[in-house]
């Protein structure tokens, strides 16, 4: 379960860099 939300959390901050590349 922990596993599943770590992927989760990690899969929507790499989709959020790639969206926004100017926040990093």
């Amino acid at each position: 379960m922990i596993m599943l939300v770590i992927s989760v959390l990690t899969a929507v901050y790499l989709i959020y860099a790639l969206l926004r590349p100017e926040k990093f």
